[in-house]
């Protein structure tokens, strides 16, 4: 994670987790939707023949094949760049953040339709952490500012949470406050990650380093 973002997205982290709680116990073990889930839902569920077939090709990303072929492109396109540690985040930070989603639907026990555990969507958070991974390394590739990169990594995610979210509410598989729940998981685990993920990879340059200078001794 660029420097400069640490602490925009600490903040950011916590205001997610905070998000994924509240919208948790408030739903917790419904099996229905709320007021705000029924207004969205009866405006976007049951799109016509051109928008489904986009509404099943962004879910197909969320889809273990499509996510599969995402982190794929993702490693690839950051061992070319020679950046090993972004190559480890784009895989841990959605896996993570998927894995997360797991355990919430477990523990929140909001179900839709035949009774699948749907709190937070899964599919949600996936693009949304392969999103938010991608561009904080683009962030750092470019050098951007904290302005700039805050900008970019928030606006990325953004973008395709709401690209999701809106397919898995038009195809009836969540209810939106799924897909926001997922959404925030995203943004409170993929930060945390990368914060991770430095902090691992910096421990063990600094084992090498005291090696290596024991061994010219």
């Amino acid at each position: 994670m660029p420097p400069s973002l640490r602490a925009w997205l600490g903040l950011v982290a916590a205001l997610g987790a905070l998000a994924v709680v509240v919208l948790g116990a408030l739903y917790a073990d419904e099996s229905k939707p709320g007021t705000l889930d029924a207004r969205i839902w009866a405006a976007v569920e049951g799109v016509g023949p051109p928008w489904r077939r986009v509404a099943l090709a962004i879910d197909f990303l969320g889809e273990p094949l499509g996510a599969a072929l995402l982190g794929v492109a993702a490693v690839a396109g950051c061992l070319l760049l020679r950046r090993p540690r972004a190559a480890v985040l784009v895989v841990a930070g959605p896996a993570l953040t998927v894995g997360t989603t797991t355990l919430l639907k477990s523990l929140v026990g909001r179900t839709i339709h035949d009774g699948s555990l749907s709190y937070p969507s899964g599919h949600t958070a996936f693009l949304a952490a392969m999103t938010l991974a991608v561009a904080l390394v683009a962030t750092g590739r470019l050098g951007l500012g904290r302005a700039a990169g805050t900008s970019l990594v928030l606006t990325a995610a953004l973008v395709a949470g709401a690209a999701m979210g809106w397919a898995q509410v038009a195809l009836g598989a969540h209810y939106p406050t799924d897909t926001l729940g997922g959404w925030c998981t995203a943004l409170a685990v993929v930060p945390a990650t990368a914060w991770l993920v430095d902090r691992t990879a910096d421990r063990l340059l600094d084992r090498t380093a005291d090696a290596g200078r024991r061994e010219r001794r």
